[in-house]
């Protein structure tokens, strides 16, 4: 049995900055890579990043060695980055911390070797001849290399998809130890080499290898069907060798390593291949066979100028605690090879020390002509992996992946407008797929962080986890006869009444005439003359009443007093609409108060309006939310710098009137000004109409999140200008609603970026967002006994 202690042996001569010199002579460049999220990527992405890769790596100098390194590890969440403050946010993380996942980290080194030809012997240890004595200088054969990567490394960076940053001396130092420690945690370890196995403290070694043209199959691609997703109706894609990389769920690293040989020297060793093989064909169909890869690849050599013929070597290295443990690996990284059609090789004693030593970075250039399959570069970077985890942005709202249902972080408010230029977001869902829960879990989340919220709800889905925080939150339901208690004309002092106050009840008292004919400057500036002139001879308990009855009382010399055109204000008319608010008007009673109540929902930052008993009433729903609107105004849009979401639930059933949609629509013009979003829930696109009022809500809303839809997403599609891919990803939607873990998935699009995320959350989040049935009036019911709803939720989970 053969040891190497790494500290006796250590394989690195200098490093500066990301430019490693390494004992054996070679100058390695090393580089981490960011690449797209899993199941983010269309077959065209597929294919752009296979041209990117090309594009960037052919030009690179006769002797490059490129070694692209993916190494996936099991690791426990830690939920380090999850909030825990509220009893929500505890509750979840809990449920998350220690949640198995694989963790992928992918490398990018490029080798400038003082042996260009890159012919070595079949075994190289790479230990045996460690020599301070042959290491480089930055002299110009260096310094034309690093200007040579760096030209490679700006081109992929600008392709967008994929962004490669240089490693820095800590991280190659720590990646070294890694490697050669056997990923082993916690303590530094040898590695023991026999004929056998490969041990390195806790962990059993073995690989396999795609090590000649034998290896592969009749083809490959930038891109295969993703037979898991894929229906009758749609083919969803995944990365040619995906099925090695995360999905494989084990302790394993891939190495691709590619020498850039010189294009013209192997078309004449090629053609002398073809001519020994020729003499040979005749005894036995293994020659056959080489003969007819070899004339494959001077065929791409002679019809395509930009071919680039490399020698290739790929293998999968995976470990486990067990010995016998290996077998179980191997038998699943055949299986993925199998169906790449292609055979791996397996190698044995010194061969798998031979695997495992050089395939550290700065011995990636040892392998002999025996390791390595003879392509053009465009075949070899089909084995490319291209894609990772999910990506947790610094803040967001905790959503799960789609692989492992750990939690993933997404800026939906996107501070920086880096992503979206408006934070406004929509949610379509049929009913009963869990449109509200998901509300429930965006708002509730964003209220955490100190968004201050207002909901108008017509399902009464929010008062629930508006009680989890007592003292924060006001609820005004509408009941007949009854006001919410907003008086727009309120104010603290009347010598405080500005512009926009003026302009606000403006624009309010025209909404209440709701006239068909557009208003007119002349109309605007009169009424606010009228309005200055009522706060300046009216002291106190101004409201809509008080003004109407000032202008009643004074009809006659009002208008030449303030020197304002018949034309321009009708008081006849003015007066006759709205005497269906004051006095023993229809409607008077929701203007019915004399004290403004806003001022009391100022220090609230959770409003939520139950409107329920008006959705079938045009008069009063559009009076109330003129209401809100004058609430918010005065409440949220206060304070400028401060976050504010408005989210309109069951947005279709207020939109059965034309004059809601228009009021909305200036929530939306009006949010621009502010720091805050607004938020529709829709069941279907469809219950948006088709005009240019919806088409501007739509242009203005950037964040869309899609739910299962067992009829279809064409229509969704279309009016967002959605992608294939968008539409595929939709059409993959899976629930899980039964077992430990249950989760529904969702379709997120934040500006251009979309991925597949699932909802799961632990038992007291889900009580919290329950929004109807048994389960719900069983809360509310210990509420009400406990007087809190932390308790209720408790006390519901025990008996549960």
């Amino acid at each position: 049995m053969k040891k190497i202690n790494l500290s006796s042996h250590w394989p690195i001569a200098d490093i500066q900055d990301h430019i490693i010199f390494a004992n054996n002579g070679n100058v390695v460049l090393g580089y981490e890579v960011a690449l797209p999220e899993i199941y983010s990527l269309s077959e065209k992405d597929f294919e752009d990043l296979h041209t990117a890769w090309f594009q960037a790596l052919k030009s690179l100098p006769v002797g490059t060695v490129v070694h692209k390194q993916d190494i996936y590890l099991k690791k426990k969440y830690t939920a380090a980055g999850l909030p825990s403050a509220s009893f929500l946010a505890k509750a979840t993380h809990r449920h998350f911390k220690g949640r198995e996942y694989m963790e992928h980290r992918c490398l990018l080194f490029f080798t400038l070797t003082k042996n260009k030809a890159l012919n070595h012997s079949k075994y190289v240890n790479p230990f045996r001849k460690l020599s301070k004595s042959i290491i480089r200088e930055l002299d110009k054969d260096v310094q034309d290399f690093i200007s040579s990567v760096g030209d490679s490394v700006a081109f992929i960076n600008n392709s967008r998809k994929v962004s490669l940053s240089p490693l820095n001396p800590g991280e190659i130092t720590h990646l070294t130890r890694g490697y050669f420690n056997g990923f082993n945690q916690g303590f530094d370890t040898d590695i023991l080499l026999d004929k056998k196995h490969i041990q390195t403290g806790e962990h059993y070694f073995d690989a396999l290898a795609i090590n000649s043209e034998l290896c592969f199959g009749e083809s490959v691609q930038s891109s295969k069907t993703n037979e898991k997703f894929t229906s009758d109706d749609f083919v969803f894609h995944q990365g040619f060798i995906d099925g090695l990389g995360l999905t494989l769920n084990e302790n394993h690293m891939v190495n691709q390593i590619l020498y850039m040989d010189d294009k013209h020297k192997w078309r004449r060793l090629l053609d002398k291949k073809v001519e020994e093989l020729n003499k040979s064909s005749n005894f036995g169909s293994q020659n056959n066979l080489v003969l007819g890869k070899i004339r494959e690849i001077l065929k791409k050599i002679n019809d395509d100028d930009q071919a680039r013929i490399i020698r290739g070597h790929l293998n999968v290295v995976y470990w486990d605690k067990k010995a016998q443990g290996l077998q179980r690996i191997a038998a699943k990284i055949k299986t993925e090879f199998k169906e790449l059609d292609s055979i791996p090789y397996h190698p044995g004693g010194e061969e798998r020390k031979n695997y495992l030593l050089n395939s550290y970075c700065c011995f990636s250039s040892n392998f002999s002509d025996d390791d390595l399959y003879v392509t053009d570069l465009k075949h070899a970077l089909c084995l490319f992996i291209n894609n990772t985890n999910y990506k947790s942005d610094q803040t967001g709202i905790i959503f799960n992946d789609r692989e492992h249902n750990i939690p993933v972080l997404k800026d939906v408010w996107d501070e920086h407008k880096k992503r979206i230029k408006a934070r406004n977001f929509a949610i379509f869902a049929p009913t009963g797929e869990g449109k509200s829960f998901l509300a429930n879990n965006i708002l509730r989340q964003y209220f955490e962080s100190g968004v201050r919220l207002v909901i108008i709800d017509l399902g009464g889905s929010y008062t629930k986890f508006a009680k989890l925080y007592p003292g924060q939150y006001a609820v005004l339901r509408y009941a007949h006869g009854k006001n919410l208690g907003i008086n727009p004309f309120y104010t603290e002092n009347p010598q405080d009444v500005g512009t926009q106050h003026l302009e606000d009840l403006a624009v309010f008292l025209f909404e209440l005439l709701a006239s068909d004919v557009k208003v007119t400057k002349a109309q605007s500036v009169s009424i606010k003359k009228i309005l200055r002139h009522y706060y300046k001879n009216v002291a106190d308990n101004h409201s809509l009443e008080g003004f109407y009855n000032f202008i009643e009382q004074h009809q006659s010399e009002l208008l030449d007093t303030l020197k304002i055109h018949p034309d321009y204000f009708n008081i006849t008319s003015f007066l006759h609409v709205l005497s269906e608010y004051v006095g023993d008007g229809l409607y008077s009673f929701l203007f019915a108060v004399k004290e403004d109540q806003t001022y009391k929902l100022e220090d609230k930052r959770l409003l939520v309006f139950e409107l329920d008993e008006v959705r079938d009433n045009k008069e009063i729903l559009s009076v109330m939310l003129k209401l809100i609107k004058s609430a918010i105004q005065r409440t949220i849009w206060k304070n400028r710098a401060e976050k504010g979401i408005i989210l309109f639930d069951e947005f279709a059933k207020q939109l059965k009137f034309d004059n809601v949609l228009e009021s909305v629509e200036f929530y939306y013009q009006a949010i621009r000004k502010q720091n805050g979003a607004i938020g529709i829930i829709l069941q279907s696109i469809n219950q948006l109409p088709s005009n240019s009022t919806s088409a501007s809500i739509l242009e203005n809303t950037q964040v869309i999140y899609s739910l299962n839809n067992e009829k279809g997403y064409d229509e969704l599609a279309g009016r967002l200008h959605l992608s294939s891919h968008d539409l595929n990803q939709l059409k993959s939607i899976r629930n899980k609603l039964s077992g430990s873990r249950k989760y529904t998935e969702m379709f997120i699009k934040i500006g251009k970026e979309s991925n597949i995320f699932r909802l799961e959350v632990p038992p007291e989040v889900y009580a919290a967002y329950l929004t109807d049935g048994s389960e719900n009036a069983d809360i509310m019911a210990l509420y009400n006994k406990y007087g809190t709803m932390e308790e209720a939720i408790r006390k519901f989970i025990k008996q549960s």
